[in-house]
């Protein structure tokens, strides 16, 4: 009797945000929705229906044929998507605002489809919660604003050719052009409800960097997307086009975007990283037993990881071993190529710039953050569940500064060097594997035809270094 009334309950809490939902879209005046899903690869899909539909895309959902988009486990033959629309998603478009958008979820003859990103990630935070656990986080989006020379050729957008400088972070003269852009972005971002609290001119001319607010993993993964959505848009607004391409230029830093987060009791909510007692501080950081085992599991799992975090070729132009070539026009890549943990040190690839968080620096802006916390739970939860020991903290040292064998003797593993690696080392996890249900053996698949399509081709660095050396 108690299970009847609870889903009598919920159905009637449904059916009263629904009329709350479509009372709000009448206020706002809009007029179509857009019933918004992502494919393996994070690119957003869409169906547009006038605002009447409402109900069908609450209900049903809107209708897409599966074997025309990436990654979602269908033939030809196969039986429809249906992207059925969440109700806490609904948001008006403040670039276009007699139009609302939707974050949905898959289903296939009424089932939760398994190789929806979306509706794998809240399979995942299912399972997180049942073992007591919710991960919250907010992302920072690295990006550049580009555009095409009359040549073809790609350079960074700066119409009045003040961008130049070979430290261009933070700088005014490079940021005072988009400054326009930039408070469009968190105007609208805001309206969207993204919390974002600063942007700024990153390290590489025509970079710029966003950071937002912190919420759970399903929503911080939607404002990711959406942001992507709202930055290419109003980029065009002045000419320019924004990319989250990981490395677009070869003497410049690459895109990442780097992910603050803690784990909190599912229960209550209560961040679970900080330390309760000295006794509990044990690798000196202020972090919680829960936080350092948590970071053991991601230390554990990194390769498989890096194949999420860093999905395609071109993010292993950012990810360099430091051995060779590390250095960018203003003196650094930012990016860890060795897996280590530590304190406030941009250095590490785990960094702790407080006891009530700590960031991964690990993720490329071409990241799926759906996938990705996914998998990133499945790792954690590992590491939790099994006590597993990240070993000693790298705490006020260079990481970068440091020889090989000083990194291999503190147990650092190199980061995969290109994607057939990382997606290798996906292969042999099962546990980053579990993260990604069915998802993990398509994106696989996937990701090593992208090699052996890119394996084909001839760069011209190679023509150059040897068309003429025999």
């Amino acid at each position: 009797m108690n299970q009847v009334v609870a889903m009598k309950k919920e159905a009637a809490s449904d059916a009263e945000k629904r009329e709350q939902v479509r009372k709000q879209l009448e206020e706002q005046g809009i007029e179509f929705l857009l019933a918004q899903f992502i494919d393996i690869h994070g690119s957003p899909k869409v169906k547009q229906v006038p605002v009447g539909c409402f109900d069908d895309i609450v209900e049903a959902g809107a209708g897409f044929a599966g074997a025309a988009v990436w990654g979602m486990g269908q033939g030809p033959e196969s039986h429809d998507l249906m992207a059925r629309a969440d109700l806490d998603t609904f948001c008006q478009l403040p670039w276009k605002d007699n139009v609302a958008i939707a974050s949905c979820n898959i289903y296939v003859d009424g089932v939760p489809w398994p190789y929806c990103p979306r509706t794998n990630l809240i399979r995942m935070m299912d399972l997180f919660a049942c073992e007591g656990y919710l991960l919250n986080g907010g992302f920072e989006p690295e990006h550049f604003l580009v555009e095409k020379g009359p040549d073809g050729t790609l350079r960074a957008w700066d119409p009045q050719g003040i961008d130049v400088l070979s430290k261009p972070c933070y700088d005014f003269k490079g940021m005072s052009q988009t400054m326009d852009y930039l408070q469009d972005i968190i105007r609208f971002g805001n309206q969207m409800g993204f919390g974002i609290y600063q942007s700024d001119h990153e390290d590489a001319n025509g970079q710029y960097e966003i950071n937002f607010g912190w919420t759970n993993a399903l929503h911080t993964a939607d404002r990711l997307v959406r942001f992507r959505m709202l930055a290419g848009q109003t980029a065009a607004k002045y000419g320019a086009t924004a990319t989250f391409l990981a490395k677009p230029f070869d003497d410049k830093t690459g895109s990442g975007a780097h992910l603050h987060f803690h784990v909190a009791d599912a229960r209550n909510q209560e961040n679970l990283f900080p330390a309760g007692s000295e006794a509990e501080n044990i690798k000196g950081l202020g972090l919680s037993e829960t936080a350092i085992y948590y970071i053991g599991g991601l230390l554990k799992h990194i390769g498989a990881l890096t194949a999420i975090s860093s999905p395609i070729v071109n993010c292993y132009r950012r990810i360099q071993s430091g051995e060779f070539v590390y250095s960018s026009a203003s003196g650094y890549t930012w990016t860890p190529s060795f897996a280590s943990y530590g304190d406030n040190n941009r250095t590490q690839l785990y960094r702790c710039p407080d006891n009530n968080r700590v960031e991964d620096r690990s993720p490329s802006a071409m990241v799926n953050p759906y996938l990705f916390m996914a998998a990133h739970m499945a790792a954690g939860l590992d590491g939790i569940k099994n006590k597993i020991d990240p070993g000693e903290p790298i705490i006020g040292e260079n990481v970068w500064n440091l020889s090989y064998d000083q990194r291999r003797e503190r147990g650092m593993l190199l980061l995969p060097q290109n994607l057939l690696e990382a997606i290798e080392a996906l292969e042999a996890d099962e546990v980053v594997k579990s993260g990604l249900g069915p998802i993990a053996d398509e994106y696989i698949k996937l990701k090593k035809s992208e090699w052996g399509e890119f394996m084909k081709h001839v760069t011209p660095w190679e023509v150059d270094r040897y068309l003429t050396m025999l």
